[in-house]
């Protein structure tokens, strides 16, 4: 048995490897002046994709709810070499939010070549104790707002030939506990935005959808959370940043970050009891 698990991991690290050197090469020219919407960029991952569009000449829209910290990470992107950096506050649980950022964004840009959905809202980590309505209302800003922009900002995609990218998590592929109504927005982004990917090949579509499929990240609100709960290693907001931005720009359908994740979401079908062992025993829980 363990030469087979040997086997078959080695055989899973030979076509990861296999897939990365085929995959398509970036071209940072290409982002060059190109325009951009980022959510959920006051902070963590969002701030640094603003970063590094910045530094290769991008045009920028972002939003957050803070306007005073989009301010300031406005005027870092103009330092850094962006064409253009605005801001739009808005909060995703107002029905109406969703569509008047991209609107403001299309106003100001003069269309979109990249809608890179990126914003949580805030929740609990601990066990579910049964509040549906917070459950109810992290749907509607961690997943039904994406659905309203990518279908806003979709027509001006289309014209453009761009991209709509999507940061998930590998909490959205395999179920783990504490973290229940943020887990089922990121299956629910997986299904939707899974599904639209094979709606526009089917109609020829010239959008590519990205689906970013994270680890744990360090950032500030993260490590807040699981500090001293769990030993799973984080791994850096600005790498993972970079390379979400490369996958929308290689038009690449699915990221894995950090590499293994994509061993992890392979091998849990497999091996159900020894991946149930592994994350129940991976977090400092005394009941």
């Amino acid at each position: 048995m363990a030469t087979f698990v040997k086997i078959l991991i080695g055989s899973i690290l030979a076509a990861y490897l296999a897939m990365k050197w085929t995959a398509p090469s970036f071209h940072p020219e290409s982002l060059k002046g190109a325009r951009v919407l980022v959510t959920g960029a006051s902070s963590g991952i969002g701030e640094q994709m603003a970063y590094h569009y910045a530094r290769f000449g991008a045009q920028i829209v972002i939003t957050a709810r803070r306007e005073k910290v989009l301010q300031q990470v406005a005027e870092k992107c103009l330092s850094l070499g962006a064409q253009k950096a605005l801001y739009i506050p808005a909060d995703m649980a107002n029905e109406s939010d969703p569509d008047r950022v991209v609107d403001f964004a299309l106003e100001k840009l003069g269309g979109l070549d990249y809608l890179v959905l990126n914003h949580i809202g805030p929740t609990t980590f601990g066990m579910w104790e049964g509040d549906v309505e917070h459950t109810r209302w992290l749907m509607k800003v961690s997943f039904l707002s994406y659905i309203q922009m990518a279908w806003r900002a979709l027509p001006s995609l289309e014209q453009s030939k761009g991209s709509l990218v999507v940061v998930s998590s590998l909490l959205g592929k395999m179920p783990n506990p504490f973290t229940l109504p943020y887990s089922s927005t990121k299956f629910a982004l997986n299904g939707f935005f899974g599904s639209l990917y094979h709606e526009l090949a089917m109609k020829k579509s010239n959008v590519s959808i990205s689906i970013c499929t994270l680890g744990l990240i360090d950032t500030d609100s993260a490590m807040d959370k699981v500090r001293g709960v769990t030993n799973i290693p984080a791994y850096p907001a600005t790498e993972a940043a970079l390379n979400i931005i490369i996958t929308g720009a290689t038009r690449q359908l699915d990221l894995y970050y950090p590499w293994f994740t994509q061993v992890i979401t392979l091998i849990k079908d497999w091996f159900p009891s020894m991946i149930n062992y592994f994350i129940q025993n991976s977090y400092n829980y005394i009941p």
